[in-house]
Order: C-alpha cells, then sequence, then structure tokens
C-alpha cells in the first residue's frame, strides 16, 4: 500500500517505522520540505516530499501535524483518499478554535469539513509516539494493547483498522466521526494503555464537557483493563 505522510514529528516517524516494516511504500513530509528530512530518509528507507506529493501519492495518507495547520492540507490532492487523522487540540499551542471549546465539533468533524471528499478516519492519535513504536504486540499476545478509531465511512475504517493491528493493536470502533470526541485529548482513552474491555469502559464514561486532569497520561500507567 502507498501510504503519504503528512508530519514527520515522533508520531509521524513512528507510523512511518511500522508501514516500512510491514512492507508499505511510504512517502514522509514536513512542513520544512525534503530537504530537511533527508537524514530520516536514510535512516528509515523512505521517499520524502512535500505535503502535496504525499497528499499524491499516498492510497491512504496520515495527518500527524499541528491542528492549526490542518487549513494548509491540500484539499484537491485528498479528495477521494482515506485520511487516518492523528491530530490532536492543544489550546497552548494550536491557539483558540471557538468550536472545539464550545465542543461544538471535533477535531476530525473540522477536518472533514476541510476536506469533504476525503475519507477520513480518527486513528493514532491516543497514543504517545514512544508507545506506538514499543507496545506493539503480535495478534493475540495477552494483554495486547487497543487502539480507537473513529469514521464515517466503513470502507476507510476497515484499512485503519488493519494498519492498526499491522502495527501491533487490536482496533475498537468508537462509531462515527461525531463520536470521535471520546477519545481526543483529556478524555479517559487518550493515551493510556487498555484492553478491549479496558477501552470500551473508557470509551463509555467520557463525558462531551470534562475532561481528566491535564498530564494524567503521563503518569505511571494502570495496568491494562
Amino acid at each position: 500500500m502507498r501510504i503519504g505522510i503528512i508530519g514527520a514529528g515522533y508520531v509521524g516517524q513512528a507510523v512511518a517505522r511500522h508501514a516500512i516494516a510491514r512492507g508499505h511504500d511510504v512517502l514522509v513530509a514536513n512542513s520544512r520540505g525534503p530537504r530537511s528530512l533527508f537524514s530520516l530518509s536514510v535512516e528509515l528507507g523512505c521517499r520524502t516530499g512535500t505535503a502535496l506529493e504525499a497528499a499524491e501519492f499516498g492510497e491512504v495518507v496520515v495527518v500527524a501535524i499541528p491542528l492549526h495547520a490542518y487549513r494548509a492540507l491540500p484539499e484537491t490532492a485528498l479528495a477521494g483518499k482515506i485520511i487516518l487523522d492523528a491530530m490532536n487540540y492543544y489550546p497552548e499551542r494550536d491557539g483558540p478554535i471557538a468550536a472545539l471549546d464550545a465542543r461544538q465539533a471535533t477535531t476530525s468533524g473540522l477536518l472533514a469539513e476541510h476536506l469533504p471528499a476525503a475519507r477520513v478516519v480518527k486513528a493514532f492519535n491516543a497514543i504517545r509516539a514512544r508507545d506506538l513504536e514499543t507496545e506493539g504486540r503480535p495478534a493475540g499476545a495477552p494483554g495486547r494493547r487497543t487502539l480507537p478509531l473513529a469514521g464515517d465511512d466503513p470502507a476507510a475504517k476497515a484499512v485503519a483498522a488493519e494498519l492498526i493491528d499491522q502495527f501491533g493493536f487490536d482496533p475498537v470502533d468508537a462509531g462515527g466521526l461525531a463520536e470521535s470526541w471520546r477519545f481526543e485529548r483529556g478524555k479517559p482513552a487518550y493515551c493510556v494503555p487498555l484492553d478491549r474491555d479496558g477501552l470500551h469502559r473508557a470509551l463509555a464514561a467520557a463525558v462531551r464537557d470534562g475532561e481528566v486532569a491535564h498530564g494524567s497520561w503521563r503518569r505511571a500507567a494502570p495496568p491494562i483493563g
């Protein structure tokens, strides 16, 4: 599969490593241009390019950039593509976004509005990059960690679920994009290692107007489940 990755930070690199290890053809892009990615391309053995080139290249395009930059994504080139949205909203970085602050939208909903012809799936946002790189386990392994996903296109969600499984995690369908807030930043499922039952409980426990303590996912993680 051809996978374009827009965003060469920790999450983008973690996804790239998994994808390359499993035989996918990967092109990574960032906001500074391919020259800035020379060392990464040598390390990973991947192609590099501009965001437009990544959008045109990928059958699947992973978006792992600061949320405030989402409007710069190329709408025409991403039409019809499966978009895996790994973005999260951090007001101190992204600035205030009224629709999110008022709980009237989700991060993936905003992306879908900007890319109306794309097939957006929320995925890979609810795990720390280092955990994404190191905590994958073979299918059926005891205590295999789960990752949530959400989207409105069943076929696109199936592709996202397959990649999550390939990368060593059990995919859990959290519903449509309107439900993706349940595993955004500050919710019980965000960046906490959980098995399938534990993730379902965390998704159900999420409150639209409530958040867990800021940074709680950075503390010692509870046992899976």
